[in-house]
């Protein structure tokens, strides 16, 4: 990294575009990233050249100033035909690619090599994630877990196994996992608090009864009275219900779907208090209670955990942020050219998103990948899955004080990521809303902005492939497209962060978060013992390599850039740097909130905590 310096004696003029041609410098030097180029003219004005562009020997690229220009408001011929070239160019680099039938397309690419070089890791990411898996897999293998097929002999081991990396939380499970009130904290503020929705009336195929489950409420009460109070509480994992699972080191393995009953207490726990582990109720599939022997609703609790971790990790983690995210980013780079202020505002938000996801579509789903071979879900069923969940998705469920209202959560106790959601989502679209009212002052710059227009088009076919109740077609108003970026930003950041970054902690003890199971759902009671979980659990080797990916996936990199923070100088004009202040101000404040709440926690919630999560879905 280096600044260099050109003069002349000359007058400049009216700049209007700054050309550079990347010339051989020294002996194999064929390639220079260009940040930016700015200019100080002999009457001292100072005018920036956003760049950040990799150039090779020979290239030749112009660039315009960094000040926003709608494409209706261009009038320089020059200017019009570079902004023409510019995207003419990008939508060749970044091309749509059908993915499967029934889900977004994605971006033309077959490995991250592929990827124009401004959109990949940096030399330091790519090592370090190198770097930390060799690591991991050489810890594993040293202690023989890589290529074990045994079964776990006790929990024990199992803890043993791992105690080379822990973090607080996954300690602290550890020794509360069997806990009903802490099954209940991690619905709400683990790494899927998704799953999770009010009950008001009990689906027909959940066959439970009053009579079950009257001795888990408060005195006096009944099933019916607590659903009326909104102290009821369900998730159904029904889109599981049928899917292909795998066979694994030569053994078959089993899923369950289950519908899971809780209930709030008078002292706000949330607890757990009937689990029907299949969809269709019969007499080989019991309503599993709290007053079972403990083993039976121990193992119980673990098919729902099992089924919470595919559910968090194909539809909540995967599609909902990098899959969607993956989308907006696309369309952002082929139909808004770099003077657009909505480039300039998402472009920070795009951050590594393709890498990881072209990665992660091979390393984590191929055939080959860890979750495919790691999982009782493994190929086929895990895009089943995603299929279901994509063909049943709102663009409501995408914001979070709607998805919040329409899953009845408004008002449920020691719900932080609902909390520090909302205000993360008040911050942004604060922010977004500053942003779009300085370049659009009416619904008349909306409607004539044939770029956005495009970009949101774009969306619409690639993304939601043309569904009329998914996401807008068009743009009419100053308003639509204020929600749509807070969303599009939100998702980018704060909401893969909520899914992502405590993967670890919530799964590294496996017990609390099979990646596996190899027996089938229990069908009676009373027949479960310690040795059957952990003859149900995965297998020595399948349950190292779902730590691999869980540890991976869960690791910040050195070169980290947090929520709120752009190094890149995209805007260049006084009123949006201003903006951006406000932006970082209100996070700060945030920051300092949540530090303070946290303090009076047993299990601190920061997985919404500003500093804490990137600007895009960047691992």
């Amino acid at each position: 990294m280096g600044t260099f310096t050109v003069s002349t004696p000359s007058t400049l003029g009216c700049l209007l575009l700054v050309k550079l041609v990347k010339q051989q410098y020294l002996l194999g030097d064929n390639e220079w990233f260009c940040s930016k180029v700015q200019v100080t003219t002999p009457e001292g004005d100072v005018v920036h050249f956003p760049c950040y562009t990799w150039l090779s020997t020979g290239e030749e690229i112009q660039l315009r100033d960094g000040r926003v220009q709608h494409v209706f408001s261009e009038v320089e011929p020059g200017l019009i035909t570079h902004r023409e070239r510019e995207l003419a160019r990008r939508k060749l680099l970044y091309q749509w690619r059908p993915f499967m039938e029934g889900l977004p397309d994605v971006i033309n690419a077959d490995d991250s090599s592929d990827l124009p070089r401004e959109i990949r890791f940096s030399f330091t990411k790519n090592a370090e994630i190198f770097y930390t898996k060799v690591e991991i897999v050489a810890i594993l293998r040293l202690k023989g877990l890589t290529e074990d097929t045994s079964q776990w002999a006790s929990l024990e081991d199992i803890k043993n196994a791992f105690s080379h990396h822990k973090t607080p939380i996954s300690e602290y499970i550890e020794e509360h996992w069997k806990e009903d009130e802490f099954f209940g904290y991690q619905l709400l503020n683990g790494y899927n608090p998704m799953a999770i929705q009010r009950c008001s009336q009990l689906p027909s195929k959940f066959a439970v009864t009053d009579a079950m489950v009257q001795p888990f409420l408060e005195s006096g009460s009944s099933l019916a009275a607590e659903m009326q109070k909104g102290n009821i509480f369900l998730v159904d994992y029904r889109r599981i219900a049928g899917l292909h699972v795998p066979v694994i080191h030569g053994k078959k393995q089993y899923i369950a779907a289950p519908l899971c009953l809780l209930y709030k207490t008078p002292d706000d726990k949330l607890l757990p208090i009937a689990i029907q582990l299949n969809q269709e109720p019969g007499p080989d599939n019991p309503v599993f209670l709290p007053s079972d022997p403990e083993h039976d609703w121990l193992l119980a609790k673990m098919f729902v955990r099992n089924a919470d971790f595919h559910e968090h990790e194909v539809n909540s983690h995967y599609l909902r942020t990098h899959g969607l995210s993956e989308v907006f980013i696309i369309s952002t780079l082929r139909n808004l050219p770099m003077p657009h202020p909505l480039y300039k505002l998402l472009i920070p938000h795009t951050r590594y998103t393709l890498h990881i996801n072209t990665t992660g579509r091979t390393k984590l789903f191929g055939p080959e990948g860890i979750y495919t071979k790691a999982t009782n879900l493994g190929g086929q069923g895990k895009f089943d899955l995603l299929k279901r969940w994509f063909s049943e998705v709102r663009y409501s469920a995408l914001c979070l004080p709607e998805d919040i209202k329409a899953r009845g959560l408004e008002s449920i106790p020691k719900f932080y990521y609902r909390d520090d959601g909302l205000k993360l989502w008040d911050i942004l679209n604060r922010y977004v809303r500053s942003m779009v009212e300085l370049y659009y002052p009416s619904d008349l710059e909306v409607r004539r902005d044939s770029e956005l227009q495009t970009w949101i088009k774009d969306i619409f076919v690639h993304g939601f492939l043309g569904q009329r109740k998914t996401v807008p077609e068009t743009f009419c108003t100053v308003e639509e497209v204020v929600k749509f970026i807070t969303m599009v930003i939100f998702n980018m950041s704060a909401q893969h962060s909520a899914v992502n970054t405590g993967q670890f902690d919530y799964g590294g003890w496996l017990p609390n978060s099979p990646n596996s199971m190899q027996k089938p759902p229990p069908t009676t009671k009373g027949q479960s013992t310690e040795q059957t979980i952990l003859d149900t659990l995965p297998d020595v080797s399948t349950s190292a390599n779902g730590a691999v990916f869980r540890w991976l996936l869960s690791t910040n990199s050195l070169d980290f850039i947090p929520l709120g923070c752009f190094p890149d100088e995209h805007f260049c004009e006084d009123a949006p740097l201003r903006i951006i202040k406000a932006l970082q101000a209100d996070l700060a404040l945030l920051t300092q909130q949540i530090k303070e709440r946290n303090k009076s926690l047993t299990v601190p919630y920061f997985y919404l905590c500003p500093t804490k999560m990137e600007n895009s879905a960047s691992i």
